[in-house]
């Protein structure tokens, strides 16, 4: 299996910067192409919605829709898939390798990652030195 044919899956913030046409690094980019010239769908964790929610919430982000309509749109991208999030998933990010992210939403997307084969598209410098540490996939964008 090439690298190309690794699934991806996007954290939170590359979720944010795909749908809003944000600019991202051509490699990512490309991984993206190519996954979805290849027929390969490209996965987002049900956190996500969680963490978009919380953004808002927050004061961070502005939607021009609710959290729950951006998501589901999301969701109506072709090639995009929400990923699954089972209890293992999450018990396993309480014990990840290494030295996982601090933050809980990110250990789960780290564990969703190693479990499920996925290679994680993310800027969370934390998430990249964790797949510097060889424990997850990642590409930068």
């Amino acid at each position: 299996m090439t690298e190309w044919e690794i699934p991806l899956l996007l954290d939170t913030c590359a979720a944010i910067w795909l749908a809003n046409a944000d600019q991202i690094a051509e490699p990512a980019s490309d991984a993206l192409d190519s996954a979805y010239a290849a027929g390969f769908d490209t996965y987002v964790s049900p956190i996500t919605a969680w963490e978009l929610g919380m953004l808002v919430a927050r004061g961070r982000l502005s939607l021009r829709f609710r959290p729950e309509t951006w998501f589901q749109r999301l969701l109506a991208v072709p090639g995009v898939r929400l990923s699954e999030m089972s209890t293992d998933i999450l018990i396993r990010s309480s014990f990840l390798p290494g030295t996982p992210p601090k933050d809980p939403a990110d250990r789960i997307i780290a564990a969703t990652a190693r479990e499920l084969g996925y290679r994680l598209m993310t800027r969370d410098r934390v998430l990249l030195a964790y797949a510097g540490e060889g424990h997850i996939q990642a590409i930068g964008c």
